[in-house]
């Protein structure tokens, strides 16, 4: 049973009804808020009241500028975050305070030395950006209003002060600083104008500012038509090459045929001619002449003719080839000695056009940023006579009219916030921590028993109210549960045990007396706690005389039994407490007694001490039929609940089940239909006949016995 702790305790963890934990823990979360609210409230009460004065001011950057030799152009410090924070920094910082106090002679106003001032002023002087703008806001927070103002005065008027200062003297810095670098760089461009004034002589160029390459060009283009004119000769000789070889290496045979694929037209055209003549003779032949016809001869011959022709004109054609090969061999040498002289003046030309182009490139470089400097050293030269505006003043601090701090209605709103939130998350926490029976699903997750009923608080002793009072209804409940629950009808006696002291036992014993008898049981109560007896105190009856009594001595049961006023309800006292409780209940005439009055009663109720603890309750439990466990809601730990089951059964106990006793219905909802309908069908008169499957009324003593001070004296 124990391995089901940590599944319970996380399933609760997750079931929380987050409504009704601020419902069961309301004065937790009050007593927390008043305790916060009050103290926000005292705090606010005893802090000295103190008085703002605020300038508003507008910061614009320095403006500073480069002075290196590529740019030359004025560059403003943007209004970053990390610009705004080095204002504040100079605003608080010692040498401006140090010139504000100074300005109006806090030294001698408030008798302290410049560095006490100093720190004073450090606490009481803020710098905050206003949101979304470039606008600063400068405020002092004083006892005195006068002062206030007059320090937030002195402070931006210090601090508008210093960044005049500082700005004329970056102003002249800066100036100083191109003066110097323009002089650097108009000794360059002299120094490079010279330069390429050299390298044009030696080039043979006249330099203008304008260009000065077209010759250099013209040689260029001579040097490109030798390579094409070159390029052309290299084709064209390979050209005949290829032909002569092809009529070279010819057979003769096929020498016609060959010399027909060059380029020749007039060769190609007689080559077609004695084709077509060859043709028109296979024609001839086919239609059926002979090699003697005279049209076949004359066709022979012909074509014979044709070809003799033919093989001369491709003889003078190769002499042809030969002799053009050997001129243009002879052109083509000429033709690469011109190149190569061509090209060599080209390259030495290109070589003196790169670097003069060079010095040219740089030279005008150097000259652009030397203009450039010169035109910002004149800007900056007039702007030294111009004023200084990178302060402007918006808002002059004023006398303030009512104090800054304490905000009375932002503490004690605060107040009311925080103290909500930590009253609700204490009672959160202390419901987290709360490891008691909170609900019936615990008493069952953790016991596997049902709850027999759920008895709602502040109910009390029913038989002193009437049997009409709505609180009966919880134990009628109970009543009918017990008849339920017992498997066997003879299971009539039944002790009620709880796991501590104050969980409302003996009441909840009594009231369910009255309720069985009431509804026609034989109901015998039996105080057998023998620490702490309390049931004779629910009827105002002594009992010097009583169970106790009757297992020490050889009384009997109609000495110790007593009539109460109500009808079928009787009372065993416990009778004078004696020293061994434990050893006299476990006893074979406590046996005997329970036995016995099992036969006389419909049902007998024992009350017992608290189980955990005492051996008694647990005496008890092995000795009746049956146990009922009385948890009060919200006050056992559900360890020690099964720690009670544990007891009862390790004794041979049986629990039948347990009663969630003092459960606040009111608030707590989970409860609220065990109980809200009952009143509605309250009974209206005397109860009726006893329920069916009741015993028949035993014979029961109607006299009351009187006791004698003498009484139970063997027990001490």
């Amino acid at each position: 049973m124990q391995s089901q702790l940590p599944n319970a305790d996380e399933a609760s963890l997750h079931a929380i009804d987050y409504w009704q934990v601020i419902k069961n823990r309301y004065n937790v979360i009050i007593l927390t808020f008043l305790l916060v609210f009050l103290t926000s409230f005292v705090i606010t009460s005893v802090m000295p009241k103190k008085y703002e004065s605020t300038a508003l001011i507008e910061v614009k950057p320095i403006q500073r500028h480069e002075t290196t030799l590529i740019q030359t152009s004025g560059l403003g410090v943007g209004m970053t975050r990390q610009f705004m924070m080095t204002q504040f920094e100079i605003i608080k910082a010692s040498k401006t305070l140090e010139a504000a106090a100074e300005k109006i002679l806090l030294t001698e106003r408030w008798g302290m030395e410049i560095d006490n001032v100093v720190a004073v002023l450090k606490g009481i002087v803020g710098t905050t950006q206003v949101s979304g703008t470039d606008l600063i806001e400068i405020s002092v927070t004083h006892t005195k209003t006068e002062d206030a103002q007059a320090v937030a005065s002195a402070v931006y008027a210090a601090y508008a002060s210093r960044r005049r200062e500082l700005e004329t003297d970056q102003r002249r810095s800066q100036l100083a600083a191109i003066k110097s670098e323009l002089q650097t760089k108009t000794d360059r461009v002299s120094v490079l104008h010279k330069k390429l004034l050299d390298i044009a002589d030696q080039a043979g160029l006249v330099y203008s500012e304008t260009g000065g390459t077209r010759e250099i060009q013209g040689i260029q283009g001579q040097v490109d038509r030798s390579q094409e004119q070159l390029y052309d000769l290299e084709n064209e000789a390979t050209d005949i090459s290829a032909q002569l070889e092809r009529l070279l290496n010819v057979k003769e045979e096929d020498l016609i045929s060959v010399t027909a694929s060059l380029p020749d037209v007039g060769f190609r055209q007689a080559y077609d001619q004695l084709e077509a003549a060859k043709t028109e003779l296979s024609t001839i032949k086919g239609s059926g002449l002979g090699p003697n016809h005279s049209t076949v001869v004359s066709f022979a011959a012909r074509i014979q003719t044709m070809e003799e022709n033919l093989t001369k004109r491709a003889g003078k054609q190769r002499e042809a080839l030969m002799f053009q090969k050997e001129n243009l061999e002879s052109r083509l040498k000429n033709m690469r000695e011109t190149a190569d002289r061509e090209r060599d003046k080209g390259t030495a030309s290109a070589r003196e056009t790169q670097e003069f182009n060079s010095a040219q490139k740089q030279y005008e470089s150097e000259a652009g940023i030397r203009d450039n400097m010169q035109l910002r050293y004149d800007v900056e030269k007039s702007n030294m006579a111009l004023p200084v505006t990178n302060i402007v003043v918006h808002e002059t601090p004023k006398i303030a009219s009512r104090p800054s701090s304490p905000n009375v209605s932002l503490n004690l709103g605060l107040g009311v916030v925080v103290g909500l939130v930590f009253g609700v998350g204490i009672a959160f926490a202390l419901e987290l921590m709360d490891t008691s029976v909170k609900s019936i699903e615990d008493v069952e997750n953790f016991l596997k028993v049902s709850v027999l009923a759920v008895i709602p608080r502040d109910i009390g002793v029913l038989h002193k109210q009437g049997g009409m009072s709505p609180d009966a209804e919880a134990y009628r409940i109970l009543r009918t549960n017990i008849e339920f629950n017992r498997k066997n009808p003879d299971d009539n006696a039944i002790t009620v045990v709880s796991g501590g002291a104050g969980e409302g036992k003996s009441t909840t014993l009594v009231n369910l007396a009255y309720i069985c008898a009431q509804g026609g049981y034989t109901t015998l109560m039996i105080d057998a706690d023998l620490r702490r007896p309390r049931l004779h105190t629910f009827f105002d009856i002594n009992n010097s005389v009583g169970l106790t009594n009757y297992l020490t001595t050889d009384l009997l049961l109609e000495d110790v039994i007593l009539k109460t006023p109500v009808d079928n309800l009787f009372f065993m006292p416990s009778g004078i407490l004696p020293t061994d409780a434990a050893g006299i209940l476990n006893s074979r005439r406590m046996s005997e007694l329970i036995q016995d009055v099992k036969e006389r009663f419909d049902l007998v109720l024992i009350d017992s001490p608290p189980i955990l603890g005492v051996s008694d309750a647990s005496v008890l439990a092995s000795e009746v039929d049956l146990t009922m466990i009385v948890v009060q809601h919200r006050k056992l730990p559900r360890n020690m609940l099964i720690r009670v089951k544990e007891a009862v059964e390790n004794v041979g106990g049986h629990v039948m089940g347990v009663v969630l006793n003092n459960v606040d219905v009111r608030s707590d909802s989970q409860y609220q239909y065990y109980t809200s309908y009952y009143t509605y069908y309250a009974p209206t008169g005397e109860e009726g006949a006893k329920p069916a499957g009741a015993a028949q009324t035993k014979d029961t003593p109607s006299v009351t016995p009187t006791y004698s001070d003498t009484r139970g004296d063997d027990l001490y």
